[in-house]
C-alpha cells in the first residue's frame, strides 16, 4: 500500500439500503436481536440500538490500539454507530477509529453501513496537556484566526464558526472519511453563564451556519447537539435548551447558508445523559412542541422528528457495578448490571441509539450479549417507572 492510498479517505457515507442489508445479515449471522436496530427518520436507514463511545482511555498507543480493535468488532458484530469527538483522549480516539473503521471495511463491512459521529466544542489539545495554556492558546487559536480569548467558556469550549469547522476537518481526516454522517456540537449551553443564552443561541446559529455549509459540500449528512444539562433540566433553569428552538436556529442557518427562505435544515440528532438514575429525557416534560403540547425531550424529539442518542448510559462505570433493585428484578436472566444498564436503556420508547463508551475489547462483550437479545417489551418497561 502506498501512502497516497493509505492516507486516502473513504468515500460514501450511511445510506437506507446499506444500513438495512447489515441489519439483515447481523439477524441472521445471530449478532442482532428483533428490534435491536431503530428508525434513523425519514431516511429509513436502520441504525443499532447501541453503540460504541470512545471518551475513555489513556492517551498511549496501546489504547489507540484497544480502541481501534474494539471498533472493528463491533462494526462485524451488529453494532454500527460509533461515536466520538474532536478533544476525546488529545485527539487520538478519531485516528484509532478511523484505523477500526478501515480495518472493517477491508473486512467486508460497507462504509454505507456505518453511522459515525464526531463531535466538536471542546479544545482538542493535540499532544497532550500544554504546559503554558495561554501561549498555546494564543499560537494554535489567535493566531490561526480560530477564536479569542472572548470567546472560550470554562477555559476550555470555542464556539466559533472557524473553529468548528477547523475541528470537523480534523475529524474527517483523522477518521479517514470524506463524509461524516453527523457533527454534533458538544455541551454549547457551558457558553450561557458567560455570555447569556440570547448570545450563546446567536454563535449557535453562526456554528449551524457552517455546518449546513458542510452539508452543501458533502463533507457532513447532518448535525446536531450533544448536551449535559441543556435538554433536560427543568424550563426555569438557566441552562436550559428546547429541542423546539435548537430547530428554530437551524432553520434560520439553514436559509443563510443556502441563499433561500425555503431550504430545509440538516439538524437531525440530539443527544443527553439518559439511564436509570439520571431519567429526566424520558420523565420530565420540559418542551413545548410548537405542535399544541409539552412533552420529555424523547417525545419531542419524535414528534420533530429528530433521532434522540444518551450518553451516560453506564453513568461512568458506576451502573455497570450495580443496578437499581426494580432494573434487576425486571431482568433476572441479565448476567450483571453492565448488561441490564443497556437493555434499560435501548428498551426506552422513542430512543434511537444508547452510547457506551469502551476502551477495552473485555468491555465490549456485555454489549454484543446485550445485542443479541430482543428489547425489553414497552409494558414490562414502564411497569419499572410505576414500581419506582
Amino acid at each position: 500500500m502506498t501512502a497516497e492510498t493509505a492516507n486516502a479517505l473513504i468515500p460514501g457515507y450511511a445510506n437506507a439500503k446499506a444500513t438495512q442489508a447489515y441489519a439483515e445479515s447481523q439477524q441472521a449471522a445471530g449478532h442482532a436481536a428483533a428490534g435491536h436496530y431503530s428508525e434513523f427518520l425519514r431516511a429509513r436507514m436502520r441504525l443499532s440500538s447501541l453503540g460504541v463511545g470512545t471518551f475513555g482511555g489513556a492517551a498511549t498507543p496501546e489504547v489507540d490500539a484497544q480502541i481501534s480493535a474494539v471498533v472493528t468488532r463491533a462494526l462485524l458484530e451488529g453494532i454500527n454507530v460509533v461515536d466520538t469527538a474532536a478533544h476525546y483522549r488529545y485527539g487520538r480516539s478519531l485516528a484509532a477509529v478511523g484505523a477500526g473503521v478501515r480495518t472493517a471495511v477491508a473486512q467486508g463491512v460497507p462504509r454505507e453501513a456505518m453511522f459515525l459521529i464526531s463531535k466538536g466544542g471542546f479544545l482538542t489539545l493535540r499532544g497532550g496537556q500544554p504546559a503554558d495554556m495561554q501561549a498555546w492558546f494564543e499560537r494554535e487559536i489567535v493566531a490561526q484566526g480560530l477564536g479569542t480569548k472572548e470567546d472560550l467558556a470554562k477555559g476550555a469550549h470555542l464556539l466559533t464558526p472557524a473553529y468548528i469547522d477547523y475541528q470537523l476537518e480534523l475529524s474527517r481526516r483523522l477518521m479517514g472519511v470524506e463524509t461524516l454522517d453527523a457533527f454534533l456540537i458538544d455541551q454549547p449551553e457551558v457558553h450561557i453563564p458567560v455570555i447569556g443564552k440570547e448570545m450563546t443561541n446567536r454563535r449557535l446559529t453562526a456554528v449551524f451556519e457552517v455546518l449546513e455549509r458542510a452539508v452543501r459540500e458533502k463533507r457532513l449528512r447532518s448535525y446536531g447537539i450533544s448536551t449535559f444539562e441543556g435538554l433536560r433540566v427543568e424550563t426555569d433553569n438557566p441552562m436550559f435548551q428546547s429541542i423546539t428552538s435548537m430547530i428554530g436556529l437551524a432553520e434560520r442557518a439553514a436559509q443563510e447558508a443556502g441563499g433561500d427562505e425555503h431550504a430545509r435544515h440538516h439538524f437531525k440528532i440530539v443527544m443527553m445523559p439518559f439511564n436509570q438514575v439520571m431519567p429526566e429525557a424520558f420523565t420530565r416534560f420540559n418542551t413545548a412542541t410548537g405542535q399544541g403540547n409539552v412533552a420529555s425531550p424523547i417525545q419531542a424529539a419524535h414528534q420533530l422528528e429528530v433521532y434522540t442518542m444518551a450518553s451516560h448510559t453506564m453513568l461512568k462505570g458506576h451502573l455497570a457495578q450495580q443496578s437499581l433493585d426494580g432494573i434487576a428484578q425486571a431482568m433476572p436472566c441479565l448476567a450483571n448490571p453492565a448488561q441490564r444498564a443497556m437493555q434499560f436503556n435501548r428498551s426506552t420508547p422513542g430512543l434511537g441509539t444508547s452510547l457506551v463508551g469502551i476502551s477495552t475489547p473485555e468491555h465490549l462483550d456485555d454489549l454484543l450479549t446485550v445485542a443479541r437479545i430482543p428489547p425489553m417489551e414497552r409494558k414490562i418497561y414502564l411497569a419499572m417507572y410505576q414500581k419506582a
